[in-house]
């Protein structure tokens, strides 16, 4: 016959092993899959014909689709584009009327892109480049491309994760 504290032992053992582990693991989701590369091939480019709005003012909370409002397209510039560092975003005008928004975290090493211009989105840290039309790398040390993120763009001109 068993002890009947001994088996009470085990029982709180296990189950504070399991909490744990369970709180381990939820704690490695981190990102909820947003690896870099790991969506680059599934977000199509936007293109709107609507003429670009020349308003300043913050974007409102949900936008085009339902998705939160990240900038307005008057404030990415055609062949360039805007980081948001808040949001660990950056969106892309490759040409007039057609954005593109990736992730700003370098897939190098994780440093956040701090500016995008001559038709690259740059890091700082190590020196890798990548393309502003499709997150491709144009220069090293990185050798994965910018995570692509689904957007739509309003006829106002609210530029929205889709």
């Amino acid at each position: 016959m068993s002890d009947p504290l001994q088996t009470a032992r085990r029982t709180v053992l296990a189950a504070g092993a399991a909490a744990l582990a369970g709180g381990t693991l939820a704690a490695c989701g981190g990102d909820g899959g947003n690896t870099a590369g790991s969506q680059s091939s599934t977000a199509a480019t936007l293109s709107t014909s609507a003429p670009a709005s020349g308003s300043a003012s913050a974007p409102a909370e949900t936008g085009a689709a339902g998705g939160k409002a990240i900038a307005k397209s008057a404030d990415v510039p055609v062949g360039g584009g805007k980081i948001l560092k808040d949001e660990k975003l950056v969106v892309t005008q490759p040409t007039a009327g057609s954005f593109r928004c990736f992730t700003a975290v370098c897939t190098h090493q994780g440093c956040l892109v701090n500016k995008v211009e001559n038709g690259t989105i740059d890091c700082p840290c190590h020196g890798s480049k990548f393309e502003v039309a499709d997150g491709a790398v144009a220069k090293g040390p990185a050798t994965r491309p910018l995570a692509e993120k689904k957007i739509a763009v309003a006829p106002d001109g609210t530029i929205s994760l889709a």
